[in-house]
This record gives structure tokens, C-alpha cells and sequence, in this order.
């Protein structure tokens, strides 16, 4: 293997910390059985879930990052007073503004850090994190705190079978720095949004166009709204299309990876994204198993199980992909430096 190291104009930046949070609360596939026309057999052979969390009334988005957050600190061993960005990605904030950065911010105690939220679906930490590397790269800042993370459930139709087995909620977060002399850290990325893809995957209610009323409530207009065949049929495109791009242009392939990190959307999406690669599926990290589709809080999570499993160690070269509403698309060639 060649490694084309993508040029960066000032340094290079790395991840020195992760943390991850998810509520103890767990709904069973069991459980939906109850809920729903559904059953086990089913759910586990077209997505791959065994059960997902949910995250407790009188909690937001801003409670998971912050538990996530406080992970980072302690691995680091630094204080909140030395962030100085908060970037989270996010489709659940706690409310519509502030933004859930903001809330953050305050709760961990991150005084004079500024911040904002991205707003991109699935692939909302992937970007996020990719806004946060510019401003370490750009010098612009030495400590950046990247979340992602997503309370699903609440927008979940508990009537609606082919919806309601995928969410879970949960997140994850990241510390950026600049990295020591030697180390490489984010190499290169691909980012794409498909705005002709909006209605295949959206929730139409709540925004300016249709404002919140009792006509919204009542036609579940709050509510994911998903042309599941459609979605799926771009994502196995594009996820292959993008990870592929972003190998062969820093002249690396699957064989060359420590491991790869696809958002958890559907187990049969993730095998097909890996068998377009070639890939080795030892090298493939699945968890979705245990959480389901917590859409931006998906690949800090899938992180710590690569971690856990001894398949992400120092040095690793790792490969980052997700497809979310947008239709956005995103994937980042990083070595892994912890």
C-alpha cells in the first residue's frame, strides 16, 4: 500500500478521546411483538435488531451528549473549560432553538466555548466531525468536542410496523485535536446531499412549511415518514460508491484497513457496502443488533465496539460511512491515533 496523504493548509488533526452513552431503558423485539404486527424471526431477518434503547421522559438529546462528553473529559483527563467548539449532530434536538450545542455547553460546564448544531440525518456526526477537523486543521482551535447523537424514539410511530422496529436512541462523542509530529490523523473524506431524495425520508411536520396544530398531530405529520425501498436502494449505491472513491484516491483498499465503520441502518446494506469493498467481514463492525438505528449517535457507538472487540487499535488505518435523509451521504479515510 501507497498512502496518499491528503496536503493540509496549516495541521493535521486526530481523535485523542471517544465516549458513549445510551439510556439503561431497552425495548425487545419481544416487546414490539406486543405492540405491533410484528415479530422476531421477521425483524432480525430483514434488519438485523435484537432490541434497541429509549430514552426517558424528561430527557432531550442534550442529556446523551452530555453523558457521552463527560466520557471524554475523564479518558483525556482534561477539564470542559478547555473546549472551545461544541459541534453536534443531531435530527432530535431538545427543542428547536437554542440549539442543542448551546444546551451542552451549559450542562458540562464548557464556559466560553462557542458551538452549533448539523442537521444532516444519518450522517450527521459524520459531518459534524468533518466541520470540526476544518477547525482544527485550519488553527483556528487546539480542543473541539464533536457529538452525535439522536433521541429517535420520540419521533417514532409505535403503529407503523415498518418503522418503528429500526429506531433506537443514543450517541457518542469525540475529542479533536492537532495531532503530534508523525501522527496523521483525518486523511480524506466525501461528502454528497441528494435534496431530490427529501421525501423518501423526512418528518413533515413542525418546520415553517407546516407548523405544529392539532391537523398536523393528527395526520402523524411528527412522525418518520420513509419510502423504505427507496431509501435502502440509495444507500446500498451510495454508501459503496463514496467509501470506494475516498480509498482509491489515497490508493488504499479494504485489504489495507484496520477495520470499517458504516452507520447501522440495516445489517443488509452494511454486508452489501462491504462485499462491493472486498472486505474481510471480520473486519466489517455490526452492532446494530444491540441498538438499532440511532442515526447520527451510530458510528461513535459502532467506535467503541471496534474498540471493545480489539479491532481498532493505534496506528489503524479506518474507513467511516454513512447515508441518511437528504439523501446525505458522507464517508472519511482517518488513521486512528489513540
Amino acid at each position: 500500500m501507497t498512502l496518499s496523504v491528503r496536503p493540509v493548509v496549516g495541521r493535521r488533526c486526530k481523535i485523542t478521546a471517544l465516549g458513549t452513552y445510551v439510556p439503561p431503558q431497552v425495548l425487545t423485539n419481544q416487546d414490539l411483538e406486543k405492540m405491533v404486527d410484528t415479530n422476531d424471526q421477521w425483524i432480525m431477518e430483514r434488519t438485523g435488531i435484537r432490541e434497541r434503547h429509549v430514552l426517558a421522559k424528561g430527557l432531550g438529546t442534550s442529556d446523551m451528549c452530555v453523558e457521552a462528553a463527560k466520557k471524554c473529559l475523564a479518558q483525556r483527563g482534561i477539564e470542559a473549560s478547555e473546549i472551545e467548539a461544541i459541534i453536534v449532530g443531531t435530527v432530535t434536538p431538545d427543542m428547536m432553538f437554542p440549539a442543542t450545542a448551546c444546551l451542552v455547553q451549559d450542562k458540562i460546564g464548557a464556559k466560553g466555548a462557542w458551538g452549533f448544531d448539523v442537521s444532516a440525518g444519518c450522517s450527521g456526526f459524520v459531518f459534524a466531525l468533518q466541520a470540526g477537523v476544518k477547525l482544527i486543521e485550519s488553527g483556528a482551535h487546539k480542543m473541539v468536542l464533536v457529538c452525535g447523537a439522536d433521541a429517535n424514539t420520540r419521533m417514532t410511530d409505535y403503529t407503523d410496523r415498518t418503522t418503528c422496529v429500526l429506531f433506537g436512541d443514543g450517541g457518542g462523542a469525540v475529542l479533536l485535536e492537532p495531532c503530534e509530529e508523525g501522527e496523521i490523523g483525518f486523511i480524506d473524506y466525501v461528502h454528497e446531499v441528494d435534496g431530490s431524495g427529501g421525501p423518501a425520508l423526512n418528518l413533515p411536520g413542525g418546520g415553517s412549511l407546516n407548523p405544529s396544530t392539532h391537523e398536523t398531530v393528527d395526520k402523524k405529520m411528527h412522525y418518520i415518514h420513509q419510502d423504505g425501498p427507496a431509501v435502502y436502494k440509495f444507500a446500498v449505491r451510495k454508501m459503496a460508491e463514496a467509501t470506494t472513491k475516498v480509498l482509491e484516491r489515497n490508493g488504499v483498499t479494504g485489504a489495507d484497513l484496520g477495520c470499517f465503520i458504516p452507520h447501522q441502518a440495516n445489517k443488509r446494506i452494511i454486508t452489501s457496502t462491504a462485499d462491493r469493498l472486498g472486505l474481510d467481514p471480520e473486519r466489517v463492525i455490526i452492532n446494530i443488533d444491540k441498538y438499532g438505528n440511532t442515526s447520527a449517535g451510530t458510528i461513535p457507538l459502532a467506535m467503541e465496539t471496534a474498540v471493545e472487540e480489539g479491532k481498532m487499535k493505534k496506528g489503524d488505518l479506518i474507513l467511516i460511512a454513512s447515508v441518511g435523509a437528504g439523501f446525505s451521504v458522507g464517508a472519511a479515510l482517518l488513521r486512528w491515533e489513540i
